[in-house]
């Protein structure tokens, strides 16, 4: 026996730590984690999809305006031309909306003193622009040209639908990126002859004009990296 070393510090043995987990806790953690796991990646699918829903982007929604305006009746009952309130769409970026004094030119004798076009004689007393409410509104980054469209073969109710039937104006199409890029991928099943654009009874998906369009798929394409793309879908088509 080694020298100093007493015979029961040899038998002496430390006590065990008293247990503080039962054997079934490790699988309980196990199952926990894999829980939060399986729960964080269906709140990421989860939102993933609700931002790409039609109820994120308001489709279906009518847009409050300052005035009850009803296409229906304007549009759809008494036949007026869209071009004859959205004047600049065959020329500019943007369509254009009615003035006060061209509302006022049939108002001034039908109607004339609805306390409902209030607004109007406000607006022309005040010099003040009616302050219509856009139904679609896209970002600053983003470009769109109304008379592009227009020029190429898109008509109106591609984007908008078919707005002559619509009381309440309310938006039919997201107007997203992906949506946008969808129609630029394959815009021959969305493209008329120019004289058509403003037919309201054209037959859906018109074919056959891709190849005659100027950006269609017969346009020269631009190679990057040896990746082709199509000039519709190039990123400084719609952002500059």
């Amino acid at each position: 026996m080694p020298a100093g070393v007493r015979s029961h510090d040899r038998e002496h043995k430390p006590d065990r730590m008293p247990q503080l987990f039962s054997p079934r806790a490790d699988g309980r953690l196990r199952l926990a984690m894999v829980l939060v796991l399986v729960a964080l990646l269906g709140a990421a699918i989860l939102g993933f999809t609700l931002a790409r829903s039609d109820r994120a982007w308001a489709v279906g929604e009518p847009a409050r305006q300052p005035i009850p305006f009803n296409h229906a009746l304007h549009a759809g009952g008494i036949g007026l031309d869209c071009r004859y309130c959205h004047a600049t769409v065959e020329q500019a970026a943007g369509a254009g909306m009615p003035t006060a004094e061209l509302c006022l030119g049939c108002h001034n004798q039908v109607w004339a003193g609805a306390a409902v076009l209030g607004p109007l004689r406000d607006s022309v007393e005040l010099g003040m622009p009616i302050a219509w409410a856009s139904v679609h509104r896209l970002p600053d980054h983003a470009r769109f040209h109304h008379a592009a469209h227009v020029q190429a073969g898109v008509a109106c109710q591609t984007c908008h639908g078919r707005v002559w039937e619509m009381p309440e104006t309310i938006k039919v199409r997201p107007m997203s990126m992906g949506w946008c890029l969808d129609c630029h991928r394959g815009p021959e099943a969305h493209l008329r002859p120019r004289e058509a654009v403003f037919d309201r009874d054209w037959p859906i998906a018109p074919t056959g004009l891709d190849g005659h369009r100027p950006g269609g798929r017969e346009a020269l394409i631009r190679r990057h990296l040896e990746v082709e793309l199509l000039p519709l879908t190039r990123c400084s088509t719609c952002h500059r």
